[in-house]
């Protein structure tokens, strides 16, 4: 099964690209000031970026042409589309979570008001009924959209740099500080927590919940973990810059790193598959990471 990547980057060029061999597909051209989020619908078809631009926009993911523009008054850090493609949310400086009806992209938004600093991460669960966030602010907030009001607030010491979903839908990954920490992505209550000797902007999960990678602003290098004992099991060096986003690939077989150097680079774990790229008979060690120009992955 085909799968792919979309990135965001600092110099407003979002790019998607072959989420086996990290080949370039194509660049959406049309922001004004850096990406800093970006996300593929579930079929592909379309992807949304948030922008410094104060807009968010949907684009064409198969002629990368520009559908929507969504104007905010600030600074747009965080775009997800929902589980049924139907609606996107948007996150930002202003404070306040947005959710466009994609059926009439002119209509005002709905608005989700809570946040008492920037929004930074925010993102739809599993159903079309229940949004998480974090920002500024410690804590990662759940949000029901029934009701349209915050339902939980889970504290953390310091204010959350990251959220992730497990591509199952189980766990919840967050980091703050040098805290990673998991949650129930069920019942949003605290799993398990670890404090890293780094300074974290990001961590993913494996498929099959058995590793945790991690980057950071401490050294320029992806960490691999193990997720039941917390050991350190690969350190993977090729970055030149802070890493700001891991991802695992669905079937878990890779996963991508995006750094501040202006790269994004996909990894093998473990014993070296032929996959994509990577094929019988070559040399092991070129088979250690893939460089690929580009943008570092928010």
């Amino acid at each position: 099964m085909a799968f792919f990547l979309v990135s965001a980057c600092l110099d407003g060029k979002p790019m998607l690209r072959n989420g086996e061999t990290g080949d370039w597909i194509g660049t959406f051209m049309g922001h004004k000031g850096a990406v800093w989020s970006a996300h593929l619908n579930s079929d592909v078809t379309k992807a949304a970026t948030a922008s410094a631009d104060y807009t968010a926009k949907i684009w064409d993911a198969l002629s990368g042409a520009e559908l929507h523009n969504f104007n905010h008054g600030r600074i747009v850090k965080s775009v997800h589309f929902s589980p049924d493609n139907k609606q996107l949310l948007t996150g930002g400086q202003d404070k306040i979570l947005r959710i466009f009806d994609l059926s009439k992209p002119d209509a005002e938004p709905l608005k989700l008001e809570g946040h008492t600093q920037s929004v930074k991460v925010s993102l739809w669960c599993k159903d079309n009924n229940t949004i998480i966030s974090a920002g500024g602010d410690p804590g990662l907030r759940v949000w029901d959209i029934r009701t349209m009001k915050q339902v939980k607030m889970q504290n953390t010491k310091l204010p959350i740099s990251s959220i992730e979903i497990s591509l199952d839908n189980k766990h919840i990954t967050t980091t703050a500080g040098k805290d990673v920490i998991f949650w129930d992505a069920n019942t949003f209550e605290l799993l398990k927590s670890y404090t890293l000797p780094i300074e974290l902007n990001t961590a993913a999960l494996s498929p099959d919940a058995k590793h945790f990678a991690v980057g950071g602003t401490t050294d320029n290098w992806v960490h691999v973990y193990d997720f039941v004992s917390c050991k350190e099991t690969e350190i993977l060096k090729g970055h030149h810059g802070p890493v700001h986003c891991v991802r695992y690939a669905p079937d878990g077989a890779t996963f991508a790193s995006g750094s501040e150097d202006g790269t994004i680079r996909l990894w093998q774990s473990g014993e070296i598959k032929p996959y994509g790229l990577w094929q019988e008979g070559k040399d092991k060690e070129s088979h250690d990471s893939l460089n690929k120009s580009g943008s570092d992955n928010k």
